[in-house]
């Protein structure tokens, strides 16, 4: 499956290093959620649903509007 989380870290211009950096984890944790090696946390989908300012929904593709309903 395409990782949306990537493709936001990447139009972003940022490393895993950095995203994992402000996210608190480390490199290889982020590396291995981003690859969906290891499921995102609840507490991770809400910090990167933060820094994007992106719904979880859209994390998650399941939908394609990035737009939260707040």
């Amino acid at each position: 499956m395409d990782s949306r989380i990537r493709d936001l870290r990447e139009d972003h211009d940022l490393t895993q290093q950095q995203l994992a950096d402000h996210l608190g984890i480390t490199q290889r944790k982020y590396s291995y959620v981003e690859t969906e090696t290891q499921p995102l946390t609840a507490e991770l989908l809400i910090k990167l649903a933060d820094f994007y300012h992106v719904s979880i929904d859209y994390l998650l593709r399941q939908t394609n509007n990035p737009q939260r309903n707040l």
